[in-house]
This record gives C-alpha cells, sequence and structure tokens, in this order.
C-alpha cells in the first residue's frame, strides 16, 4: 500500500470513527453529515467520498468484517477441506470482533437503536450471503452443489448473526467465541430440529 493510500485510509477509519462515537452520545437520527465533518475536520464532501450515505458509517463496519471473512476463504488452499474452510469464515469473524471489540460493541448498540439501520443491515448480511454461497459451491462441486451451498451459507449467516447478538448483550468478552462454538456444536449434533413432513398414521379399513 502506497502512501497516498494509507492516508486515504487514515481518513476514512477518522471519519467512521468520529461518526460512531458521535453517533452513540447522541443518536444516529440527530446527528447529521454537517457535524460529523466538522469533528473529523474534513468536508462533507469528504465525508461523502468515503461513506454515500450516513447509513454506510455504521453498517460499513459489518460489511468490512463479513468481506475480510470471505476473502479469507477464498485464500484458502483448494484442497482444504470444506468444512475446515467454513470454520474459518467464523473464526475470522470472530478474531475480527474480538480484536476491536470496545468499538464494535458500540456499533452494534448503535445498530440496535436505530431501526432506520436494520434495513441496510439486512441488504448487507443478505449480499454477503449470498456471495459465500458463491464461494461454497465453487468448492463444493457435485449434482446438489448449489443446494448445499445456500444452506451451508445460510447455516453460516444465521451462526454468526445469533452469536453477534448474544455478545452485544453481554459483558464477558470471550461470549462472542462461546456463542459461536454452541451454535456450531447444535448444527453439528442435530439438536437444532428440521422440518419433516408427520408420520403416516395408521392405515384405515
Amino acid at each position: 500500500m502506497g502512501l497516498r493510500e494509507i492516508k486515504m485510509e487514515r481518513t476514512r477509519q477518522l471519519i467512521a470513527d468520529t461518526a460512531i462515537a458521535l453517533f452513540s452520545e447522541q443518536g444516529f437520527d440527530a446527528t447529521t453529515i454537517d457535524q460529523i465533518a466538522a469533528a473529523a475536520e474534513v468536508g462533507p464532501r469528504t465525508v461523502y467520498r468515503y461513506y454515500p450515505t450516513k447509513e454506510a458509517l455504521v453498517v460499513g463496519f459489518t460489511e468490512d468484517t463479513l468481506q475480510a471473512a470471505l476473502e479469507e476463504l477464498r485464500g484458502l488452499p483448494e484442497e482444504t477441506p470444506l468444512p475446515h474452510a467454513l470454520y474459518q469464515v467464523v473464526d475470522s469473524v470472530r478474531r475480527t470482533i474480538e480484536g476491536d471489540s470496545e468499538r464494535r460493541r458500540v456499533v452494534y448498540q448503535v445498530i440496535n437503536r436505530t431501526r432506520s439501520l436494520h434495513a441496510e443491515l439486512r441488504r448487507v448480511n443478505w449480499r454477503w450471503r449470498e456471495s459465500l454461497a458463491e464461494e461454497i459451491w465453487r468448492r463444493a462441486g457435485g449434482h446438489t452443489a448449489e443446494m448445499v451451498a445456500a444452506l451451508a451459507a445460510a447455516n453460516i449467516a444465521a451462526v454468526v448473526e445469533i452469536a453477534i447478538a448474544e455478545w452485544a448483550r453481554s459483558e464477558d468478552s470471550a461470549a462472542l467465541g462461546l456463542a459461536i462454538e454452541q451454535a456450531l456444536e447444535l448444527l453439528r449434533t442435530g439438536d437444532v430440529p428440521v422440518p419433516a413432513p408427520p408420520l403416516a398414521g395408521p392405515a384405515r379399513v
């Protein structure tokens, strides 16, 4: 990364950090782009250059976390067993959040308090899930690969979403890792109910 790119990334991070601090202090809806720009000592146009919407200042943290996990999967050797590769996806999310837990907790608190952010977060999560399914499909092979990939991606997305919600409600720094392992174990052992048709009753005479 060159000097120009480093400076751009620092500016981008400064704007995001400033915005999150203001959102936490005075609320998402009450905070304006002009206020964020002034606090970060940049112009409003600079804010929009990095973040086209105010919502992107918040969900960008989630998008970066999920994208890093996807890129880690793409970078694994092709011969990596698929279950191990998929574990790396959820573990990447855990490592990213735990490496920046204080700020990430504030981000998720802002999201939880702001209804207008929920739709944007769902869009980000859905797009990531589809990209994840495409990579799993590419690796899985076989005539059922498309459905297998879609189901695997849905499971991973659910594990990540549920574990993060558990962590955001907890004061325990280890809560995220524990919630991920618990959710994965429930899936592995078959303790999560799967829809099934009713058993046929006795034949009538």
